[in-house]
């Protein structure tokens, strides 16, 4: 098997952490409290925002959660967040900007959900939103890739000064599926799609897509909390003119030849 299809099976493993399980763990951040709703039409739960501490620093959180269980996949849309939930996103952010809070965002969908209701709703309008936000938002943004990132649906929280991988995890502009059945109109071909399209920490990072690569061990909630603190305070020296050059060069450079 190839190594593509054996990260996208463990990024998708049933007994894998999603990120409801780092947004509530107290070892990363103390006293998070959830808010909800995108003020335009509901509450997605697809998408979890709020505030916690970081080593008493105050921080927004968001996540996009694929939920635990049937009952709790069923009702989170398995990860796959509608126009509402990027909005809810991109309010919290706005808020965070506001209150001078770093950001903080956790990865872990297939894709966007593209049910009718949802383009119906602006699902490309409010992915398309978020990214031209987040390119210019004057404050600290970390996204972390733990599971499946699919698609524009994760990008649509991954415009960000660092973005960083869980060594089991992928990150697409498709789904092995999605790119079997473009490519060769077979989706049985997915285990080769996904060597081939370079979906690994390790290709992206060689890439310049990702900034770190984050091992999954015992230790990893204690050793992320640290990473996170100590990229936030080296970024919250740089003035906001400094912090959105950085930004902007970051995305300038992926994919260039030379």
């Amino acid at each position: 098997m190839a190594i593509g299809s054996e990260k996208v099976k463990a990024a998708r493993e049933s007994s894998r952490a999603v990120s409801s399980d780092f947004i509530y763990s107290k070892t990363l951040f103390a006293n998070f409290c959830e808010m909800h709703g995108d003020r335009y039409y509901s509450d997605d739960k697809a998408v979890i925002t709020g505030i916690g501490l970081l080593n008493n620093t105050p921080v927004t959180v968001i996540g996009l959660e694929k939920g635990h269980g049937t009952n709790d996949k069923i009702e989170r849309n398995f990860g796959s967040a509608h126009p509402d939930g990027y909005r809810k996103a991109l309010r919290q952010m706005k808020l965070a900007e506001k209150f001078k809070r770093p950001v903080i965002c956790f990865i872990d969908t297939s894709g966007a959900f593209c049910g009718i209701e949802a383009e119906e709703r602006g699902q490309g309008h409010a992915i398309a939103q978020n990214l031209a936000e987040m390119m210019t938002l004057k404050t600290p943004i970390i996204s972390i890739v733990i599971g499946e990132g699919g698609s524009g649906g994760a990008l649509g929280i991954a415009v960000a000064d660092e973005v960083w991988m869980f060594e089991n995890a992928y990150y697409s502009v498709v789904s092995p599926e999605g790119c079997a059945s473009i490519l060769w109109k077979d989706p049985n071909r997915a285990a080769e799609a996904a060597d081939h399209l370079k979906l690994t920490a390790e290709d992206l990072f060689s890439f310049d897509v990702i900034e770190k690569i984050i091992p999954e061990n015992a230790k990893l909630l204690i050793n992320l909390k640290t990473l996170l603190a100590e990229k936030m305070n080296e970024l919250s020296i740089l003035t906001t003119e400094e912090l959105l050059q950085r930004r902007y060069e970051k995305f300038r450079k992926i994919g260039r030849v030379q």
